[in-house]
């Protein structure tokens, strides 16, 4: 069920191959490794995905690419998994993160107010971006670590539920 349920929803290795921000790995795509879907390289690609979603920067493809080429993860997975920190989720997440950021930090909470301007997001940026950076750190690891447990664990019980349902007939 897993693997059929993952291959439903992943796209072609020609999509992403010819994808332009991917373009750069030229021949490192062609590894098979990169392609296959099983328990380990499904969860590895959780771990690089979901780490590189949190991550407060550009072209998170990219660096979630060439995590799964060097982790030998799924790509497609790894890749597809950035897209949850999209416009609508980041204002959320990261302000999660700043939270998270300035709880282990042991910082006092600062009053700000929003504006959508891009002096005030630098503004703010430069009284901010410890926390905030320590904060998406910390949710890119727990997310991923969590991720990479969630799918080794669901892989194995899925499994095993499998086999115990054919010794059963």
């Amino acid at each position: 069920m897993p693997k059929k349920f993952a291959q439903r929803w992943m796209p072609n290795q020609k999509t992403i191959r010819e994808h332009k921000s991917l373009r750069c790995f030229g021949c490192l795509l062609q590894n098979p490794a990169l392609w296959h879907l099983n328990r380990h390289s499904l969860a590895k690609a959780f771990l690089v995905g979901l780490f590189c979603a949190m991550l407060p920067i550009p072209f998170q493809m990219i660096v979630a690419a060439a995590g799964a080429i060097w982790l030998h993860a799924n790509l497609p997975v790894s890749v597809a998994l950035v897209w949850l920190t999209n416009p609508l989720t980041m204002p959320p997440i990261f302000y999660l993160a700043y939270k998270v950021g300035g709880w282990i930090l042991l910082l006092p909470e600062n009053d700000f107010h929003f504006e959508a301007s891009f002096d005030w997001a630098m503004h703010s940026m430069l009284l901010i971006w410890q926390p905030f950076l320590l904060g998406c750190l910390v949710l890119g690891l727990l997310s991923g670590i969590l991720g990479y447990i969630a799918v080794q664990w669901s892989w194995r019980m899925t499994v095993m539920r499998r086999w115990e349902k054919r010794h059963k007939s």
